[in-house]
C-alpha cells in the first residue's frame, strides 16, 4: 500500500492513498462533500490520463462512492474530508480510508468502541488515549467504509487491533472476516496532528 501526499503524484501500482493538506474551510457537510469529490475528480483524471470533465464520480445508496466514468476502469475508491485534509484511496479490490484529528484536549469517548478495544485504551497513560482513540477510529472507519455499509454498522460489533505504528488487525465474527489495514500520523492544513487509516479488502 503506498501513501502519497499532493494531488499532482500519480501512483505507479495501487493500491495507493493520498492524504491532501488544504486550507479550505468548508462549512457543512455538502461543501465538504464537493471538496474531496473535487479533488478527486482532478487526481483521477491526471492518474487515468484524461481531462477532469472525463471524470464522473457518484455514489451508492449507502454513499460509498463510485467512479462512472471512465467507464470500466474496475477500480474502487474511498474519500475522507477532516479538518484541512482529504484523503482519497484507489484500488482494484474495496477499499477504505479515514482521517480523524487527534484531539489531545478532551477523553475519548470509550462506549463506542468494542469491549476489547476499551479495555486496551483504559489500560494505557491518560496523555497516550487520545492518538490511540484517533487511530482507532480512523481505522474502524476506514473498514466499514470498504464494507460500503458505513456506520450503520454498529462500531462495537467488530475489534481493531493496532499492530505497531503503522498496521492494524481487524476482527470481524459477525461477518466471519479478518482484515488488516494500514495507519499513518500527518498533518493538516492547519498544522495538527491526524491519524489516517487506509485498508483493502480481499473481496466484497
Amino acid at each position: 500500500m503506498l501513501w502519497l501526499s499532493s494531488i499532482d503524484q500519480t501512483a505507479p501500482a495501487l493500491p495507493a492513498a493520498w492524504l491532501i493538506a488544504t486550507q479550505a474551510q468548508p462549512a457543512n457537510l455538502p461543501e465538504r462533500s464537493e471538496l474531496r469529490r473535487s479533488l478527486a475528480r482532478e487526481l483521477l483524471a491526471r492518474q487515468f490520463g484524461l481531462a477532469e470533465a472525463a471524470v464522473e464520480i457518484g455514489h451508492e445508496p449507502a454513499g460509498r462512492p463510485l467512479i462512472l466514468r471512465p467507464r470500466g476502469s474496475g477500480l474502487h475508491l474511498s474519500l475522507a474530508t477532516r479538518a484541512g485534509l482529504v484523503a482519497i484511496a484507489l484500488a482494484h479490490r474495496p477499499v477504505g480510508i479515514d482521517v480523524e484529528r487527534v484531539a489531545l484536549a478532551s477523553e475519548p469517548p470509550l462506549a463506542v468502541l468494542h469491549p476489547g478495544e476499551r479495555h486496551w485504551l483504559e489500560n494505557l497513560p491518560a496523555p497516550a488515549r487520545p492518538l490511540a482513540f484517533a487511530q482507532l477510529w480512523s481505522a474502524k472507519e476506514a473498514y466499514v467504509k470498504a464494507l460500503g455499509t458505513g456506520f450503520a454498522r454498529e462500531p462495537e460489533s467488530f475489534s481493531v487491533q493496532l499492530d505497531g505504528a503503522e498496521r492494524f488487525a481487524v476482527s470481524d465474527e459477525e461477518n466471519g472476516r479478518r482484515a488488516a489495514g494500514v495507519i499513518r500520523l500527518t498533518k493538516n492544513g492547519g498544522h495538527e496532528t491526524m491519524a489516517a487509516a487506509f485498508i483493502v479488502l480481499d473481496q466484497a
